[in-house]
């Protein structure tokens, strides 16, 4: 059987007003930039296969099943074959129906996401891929790059001469000495991967770790630098389908070169989409058949953060206490789903997709950019791609020394996941790419 694919592109910009980031941030004030969930199906190796990026912050929990759901029954396939992913700008939505449903019933329904809106968005999004069967391409040929992205990424934890964190540079950084610090861990390449129909390229692929953000909190709507970069590389290659992914950044970001002032907002989309345009250009190209592709999933168990499980009753009574905000408790309910969804087995389907040489794993929750380097180490000389923040529910997964380092990340009150849990994703990375 010979290998197609069709793209999907649909807009899920939030109405004005409607709650970003949780409702963590001041709701949208204004639109900078449409929001758009962009897609691929891909078919010749069983039935289709599904990704999708959606420049939203997070799906998290029952949303993410909704989504995968929603778009296998529209592309015709399982939802173990289909991946959503968000690129995690803040000044969008985030969403969780299971929390939503829960804040409801203590009065504060539409304080988290705009629910409506989010069951619109998904069913726009399902039907455009309907549309895009109509428009099947055959595929030919896979090119494969990398290029270093120069004055991007940092790590954000510092660490002391103790080992333990000293300094924390998030997505801006207002201290000098601080950002005048080495970069730290990242990986800093960004990759692209190429679909041909012989010499006409389909859609670029491009694979990036660092959080998006330049400055955020504002209410103005944005893609932020990722969707600027996509944005550039589409007006130089308009005839081609451009989907972004979000590799393992959760300890990465942009703080050593951004202060938070605005104008760094463009410079580094530039530097991200110089990335990307010489990644394309140093793209080897390869014939690639239905019989170069393989897809292989796996439903993992999370151990829960014992932590969180013990402080259940105080979640419990931050959620039901009118004098707290808003904030502390749409965080409290998101807790509480957490415990009670792991408490009753809950499990996160991790799946590589094979093309030809290249790997593609995709991942859930804020992955440390260890995970990233270790899968790739794991085929050394090959392609290896990352795409992280799947389901956002386990909020950030650092490796298991970071618990001990501290810092925000690992810390008792975000760590969602146990320090065990570096060790069961590193043996089901190696598992799926084996």
């Amino acid at each position: 059987m010979d290998m197609s694919i069709c793209t999907f592109q649909q807009d899920v910009t939030p109405p004005i007003g409607s709650p970003l980031c949780h409702g963590a941030v001041p709701p949208a004030a204004k639109i900078v930039d449409p929001l758009s969930a962009r897609g691929l199906v891909i078919f010749g190796a069983g039935q289709p296969i599904v990704l999708c990026a959606v420049d939203w912050v997070c799906i998290s929990s029952a949303s993410h099943d909704m989504w995968r759901t929603v778009l296998a029954e529209a592309a015709g396939t399982t939802a173990d074959r289909v991946t959503v992913h968000t690129l995690h700008p803040h000044d969008t939505p985030g969403t969780d129906m299971m929390a939503a449903e829960l804040l409801a019933e203590h009065g504060l329904a539409g304080c988290m996401f705009d629910v409506d809106f989010e069951r619109k968005a998904v069913a726009g999004v399902a039907e455009s891929l309907k549309k895009s069967l109509d428009h099947r391409q055959p595929v030919t040929h896979l090119s494969m790059g990398k290029a270093r992205v120069e004055k991007f990424a940092s790590n954000r934890r510092i660490l002391g001469n103790d080992g333990k964190v000293k300094h924390v540079r998030f997505s801006s950084c207002g201290y000098e000495h601080v950002r005048g610090m080495d970069e730290g861990v990242i990986d800093p390449f960004v990759r692209s991967l190429v679909l041909w129909d012989q010499e006409q390229p389909l859609v670029a692929l491009s694979y990036y770790a660092s959080h998006p953000q330049s400055f955020y909190r504002r209410g103005a709507v944005s893609y932020d630098t990722v969707g600027l970069a996509r944005g550039l590389r589409e007006a130089t290659l308009p005839e081609t389908a451009h989907i972004h992914f979000c590799g393992a950044g959760g300890n990465v970001a942009a703080g050593k070169y951004n202060d938070g002032s605005p104008g760094n907002r463009f410079l580094l989309a530039e530097r991200l989409a110089d990335g990307m345009a010489r990644a394309w250009d140093n793209g080897v190209k390869i014939p690639l058949s239905a019989q170069d592709i393989d897809w292989q999933s796996q439903p993992v168990s999370l151990p829960l953060n014992p932590q969180l499980a013990k402080n259940l009753d105080e979640f419990k009574a931050i959620l039901v206490d009118d004098g707290k905000s808003e904030a502390e408790r749409i965080n409290a309910a998101r807790k509480i789903c957490y415990v009670e969804q792991m408490t009753a087995g809950r499990k996160f389907d991790i799946s590589c997709l094979k093309l030809g040489p290249a790997r593609i794993l995709h991942m859930p929750g804020e992955l440390f950019v260890e995970y990233q380097l270790a899968a790739q180490d794991m085929r050394p000389g090959e392609m290896v791609c990352m795409a992280a923040y799947g389901d956002s529910s386990p909020a950030y997964i650092g490796t298991e020394i970071a618990y001990e380092q501290g810092g925000y990340e690992c810390g008792p009150n975000t760590a969602r996941v146990a320090p065990e849990t570096e060790h069961i994703l590193m043996r089901v990375m190696r598992e799926l790419m084996e």
